[in-house]
Parts: C-alpha cells; structure tokens; sequence
C-alpha cells in the first residue's frame, strides 16, 4: 500500500511539476518578447527626441542668422534713406539756387539791353536761348529729385515687406520650436515610463526564471526518489501477486491437508 502511494504520489508530482514548468516557460517567452518591445520603443524615443533636439538647434541657428541678416539690411536701408533724403535737399537746394540766378540774370539783361551788331535777332530769340538752358538743367535737376524719392519709396517698401517676412518667419520659428520642445516633453516622458516598465519586467523575467530553477531542481529530485519506483512497480506488483496467490494456494493445501488428517483420526 505504502508503495502504491509513493506511485500516486510520484505521478501526481511529475504531472504538477511538467505544468508548472509549461506555464513558466510561456510567461519567461512572453517577458522576453516584452522586452524586447520595450527596448525597442526606448530606442526608437531616444532617436526620436535626439533628431527634435537637433531641429531645433538648427532652427536656433536660423532664428539667430535671420536676426543678423535683418539687422544687417536694416542698415542698408536706414543708410540708403539717408543719402537719397541727403541728396533730395542738396538738389533742391541747388535748384533754388539755379532758380534765383536764371531770375536775377533775365532780370538783368532786361535792364542793359544794348543794341546788338549787325541785324537784330527775331523778336524773343535770345529770351529762348536763355529759358531752354536754365529749363534743360532744372529739368535735369528735377528728374534726379524725383528719381531720389522714387528709390526711397522702393527703398520704404522693400524694408517693410522684409520686416513683416522676418516677424513671420520668427513667429513660424519659435511656434515649431514650441511644438517640438512640447513633443519632446512628451516623448521623454513615454520614455520614462518604458524604462520603468523595462526594470519590472526584467525583474519578472528574473523571477520567472527562478522559479523553473527550482521547478527543474525539484523535477530532478523527484527522478531520483521516484524513477526505481516507477520503473520497477509493475515488476514488484506482479512479484507481490504472485507470492500471494502462492500462499493463498498454500494456506488452500495447508487447509485440506488437516481435514483429511481430521477424518482419519475419526
């Protein structure tokens, strides 16, 4: 009896021992694949946060570059408005000037007039000579003023279309730079989590495989205090019918051996 518990008992063990093992090898093959996920995913974070870090130095870089060149043509063009204005006062200066001597001049030869050598010219030629080069200079004049205004108006113009470019793309800039350092907050953050979730699942895996550490060391006790009783239990219940059928067919003969000694002595 005692041997066939020890039997029962051995095959119970072997059983609860292989399913425990099953099981923990799913779950040691299931945190493998988990970690492997989330090395994958910290990785692949990392490079993500690494390549938002390095747009937005670039973009650092190109806000700053953009600060210089604008400051740079800024002053082209307070220089180029200067000397357009400067030149616009000079000129008229000077077509006031030229003015007043053609008046004072016409003035003049009015008042000595002299009697000309050889036959008059016609009536108002010498007037014309004189108002058609006092015209063609002033005129001149007038043009070169008007072209000074011109280039100071084109000069305004180009100076605000690149102000108001500069401030957008500034504000362009800094909005993705914001976008970015956002989504760099975040990422960083899943990261974290990853790594954190990474240590408790190695943990596990450790402990997982503590466990069929000892599912296997107590697998091979078994096989050493059970493998001879299960190999050679049907051997030893066969041996053990038969010795009891052998005294059952003794204790038979025994019996009928006395009842014919019995009716004899009667």
């Amino acid at each position: 009896a005692d041997e066939i518990k020890h039997k029962d008992f051995c095959v119970d063990e072997f059983n609860t021992n292989q399913l425990q093992t099953e099981k923990k090898e799913r779950e040691k093959q299931d945190l493998i694949a988990k970690i492997e996920d989330l090395e994958m995913t910290i990785k692949a974070l990392t490079e993500a946060i690494d390549t938002l870090k390095a747009e937005i130095a670039e973009m650092q870089v190109q806000l700053k570059r953009a600060g210089e060149d604008r400051e740079k043509e800024n002053k082209e063009f307070q220089t180029t408005v200067a000397d357009q204005r400067e030149t616009q006062k000079l000129l008229k200066a000077a077509l006031n000037v030229l003015a007043d001597f053609y008046k004072k001049s016409e003035a003049a030869s009015l008042v000595q007039k002299q009697e000309p050598v050889g036959p008059p010219p016609p009536a108002g030629f010498e007037t014309y000579k004189k108002n058609a080069a006092s015209g063609g200079v002033m005129s001149m004049i007038e043009q070169i003023i008007s072209d000074a205004k011109a280039m100071e108006a084109e000069a305004i113009r180009s100076e605000e279309d690149a102000q108001k470019a500069y401030e957008d793309f500034v504000k362009d800039t800094n909005a993705s730079i914001e976008a970015k350092s956002k989504d760099i907050v975040e990422k960083s953050e899943q990261r974290a989590k990853a790594e954190e979730e990474l240590v408790e699942t190695k943990e596990s895996k450790e402990a997982v495989m503590l466990e069929l550490e000892q599912l296997s060391n107590y697998n091979a006790q078994l096989h050493q205090s059970c493998d001879f009783v299960l190999k050679n239990f049907d051997l030893r219940q066969t041996a053990r019918d038969e010795e009891v059928e052998a005294l059952k067919q003794a204790k038979a003969i025994l019996s009928g051996a006395k009842f014919e000694e019995f009716l004899q002595s009667a």
